[in-house]
């Protein structure tokens, strides 16, 4: 069996080997013609773009992404520096009818998103010739490797049971190298993903077949994401039901997040895409959806008929109706725990990471400070776009509209949810972003502190110290701590994944839920204790 696992491994280093060495492979030039299809296409006007692109990418050299990227966002940008020149000429010459007339002829966007749509139409070689065959060398590979160093576990584990065995002693496992190096190809994956896209545009040529046939259209980076995200839960879920196989409740948690993933997340907005519809994921609420509310997803759903208006009531619903109601019955974890993305990937895949999830009282501290200063950002982001959208404002409140709005896609939406939530998974644990960073998170954990039935219960008599829970808590929580006392758990913070339950050997901990008067408060109970403590000294005395 562990020769199994290790030729697993293998191959599932060898795909990912073939995955990483395809953005280096293919060329990259435009003929004449096909750069003449590409202005055509996009409807630019100026001449110059035309010109410049002509002496950047139509060239019998072929080129490598990298060197057509760096050609292409030049030509993006010389063209959009002449227009920028004429515009403060004419400024400056009082001459508005000429300096209106420029800005037609500026291109908008992002350099990377001009250049990848550029690299698309550019691109050669076997890749883009045969998917196919380069899908099996890289995601086959890649889900037939893992798959082979995960199931053999059912006969290494020997009998049901989860187990520390070797946990901290793994480079893997105990923030060693291999750890560290798995955060650095994160990392790196997720900046060119967010930042660099045109560099990964050979990932996309894999997947052209698949999203053609799903939505009609070639693949994006968001496709390659949405697709390796549900690959990677499925093979890493499979690793969740061979670990927890004695647990039922477990086992339903997980296939209920890989349902809501590859259904809700991936399949339906695809298809919905065919269907000229506009791709919407039913169970994404704000403000983890940050930009429902921006002003391209309003117009853009507004005209779309009675799909666009029915999406919009729903995702105000969603958020204001039955989200709090759903906390109310049954806590955060129906979200975060059974339906979320966010939480699913971090359950799967960051399932061997949990344990660094740091305990300690200057962590927690952290932790309410950063989520909720998120929400706050988040609300008052939605407020000034609102308020601008209805208005034609620019600024709300001295809060220009369009820079708050970046500012929050850059260092929330992609620095904080993507690079570092879940880059940082083999150093800080899996729910990174979804303790410090998840907007939703926090307002799911104010109901559920203040006004839930949910809570974990404990049978203090019965605790024997073990540690396991507090290993396990994916959420800095010290489980062992309440549990040693006989208290029950109300924490916002808790996501009700109930792993400290099932590593439990004693069965000391039960998610519950029940009427409120049944809920003890933690401080009235550490409050209690104390006091009869000094009533039992004093009587001795």
């Amino acid at each position: 069996m562990k020769a199994i696992k290790q030729f697993g491994l293998v191959i599932f280093l060898l795909g990912l080997s073939i995955f990483t060495g395809s953005l280096f492979t293919g060329s990259f030039n435009l003929s004449s013609a096909e750069l003449d299809t590409y202005i055509k296409e996009k409807g630019f006007k100026s001449e110059v773009i035309k010109d410049e692109l002509a002496k950047a990418v139509v060239t019998d050299e072929p080129l490598s992404i990298f060197e057509f990227s760096s050609r292409a966002r030049q030509a993006f940008k010389n063209s959009n520096d002449h227009y920028d020149q004429l515009i403060e000429k004419y400024d400056a010459e009082k001459n508005w009818d000429l300096k209106g007339a420029q800005y037609q002829y500026k291109i908008y966007g992002k350099p990377h998103t001009l250049s990848y749509n550029l690299a698309k139409k550019a691109g050669k070689g076997y890749i883009k010739e045969s998917p196919g065959f380069v899908w099996f060398l890289t995601f086959g590979l890649g889900i037939i490797g893992a798959l082979l160093f995960i199931i053999p576990n059912v006969v290494l584990l020997g009998p049901k049971g989860i187990k520390n065995n070797g946990i901290y002693l793994e480079s893997s496992t105990n923030r060693g190298w291999i750890a560290w190096l798995v955060l650095f190809y994160l990392v790196i994956f997720y900046i060119l993903l967010y930042f660099l896209p045109d560099y990964v545009v050979n990932w996309t040529f894999i997947l052209d077949p698949i999203s053609k046939a799903l939505n009609g259209g070639a693949a994006s980076q968001w496709f390659v994401y949405g697709f390796l995200y549900c690959v990677i839960m499925i093979v890493m879920g499979v690793r969740m039901y061979i670990k927890y196989r004695h647990n039922n409740y477990q086992i339903v948690r997980t296939t209920s997040v890989l349902f809501f993933q590859i259904v809700f997340a991936f399949l339906i907005p695809e298809i919905m895409t065919s269907l000229n519809m506009p791709g919407y994921d039913f169970k994404n609420a704000f403000p983890l959806d940050y930009d429902f509310f921006f002003e391209w997803n309003l117009d853009s759903l507004s005209k779309s008929g009675g799909i666009g208006i029915f999406i919009l009531v729903w995702g105000v619903l969603l958020t204001l109706v039955f989200v709090p109601v759903m906390v109310y019955f049954f806590g955060k974890r129906w979200y975060c725990s059974w339906v979320c993305g966010c939480g699913g990937l971090a359950e799967t895949l960051g399932d061997p990471y949990r344990q660094h999830s740091n305990k300690t009282l200057k962590a927690w501290k952290l932790e309410r400070w950063v989520i909720h200063s998120v929400l706050v950002f988040s609300i008052v982001m939605t407020i000034v776009t609102l308020y601008c959208y209805f208005t034609g404002a620019s600024s709300f409140l001295g809060i220009n509209s369009q820079w708050i709005k970046d500012s929050y896609s850059f260092l929330i939406g992609a620095w904080f949810a993507g690079v570092i939530g879940t880059g940082f998974y083999p150093i800080f644990g899996n729910r990174v972003w979804c303790r410090f960073g998840c907007p939703l998170a926090a307002y799911l954990g104010l109901v559920q502190r203040f006004k839930s039935r949910f809570r974990i219960t404990t049978n203090g008599g019965q605790c024997i110290s073990c540690g396991n829970c507090s290993t396990y808590c994916e959420q800095g929580i010290d489980v062992r701590a309440y549990a040693q006392k006989g208290e029950n758990i109300v924490r916002a913070s808790c996501v009700g994944c109930g792993v400290c339950s099932a590593v439990c050997p004693r069965g000391v901990l039960k998610l519950e839920n029940g009427p409120e008067a049944g809920r003890i408060n933690p401080t009235d109970v550490l409050l209690g204790n104390d006091i009869d403590l000094m009533k039992l000294v004093n009587d001795k005395k």
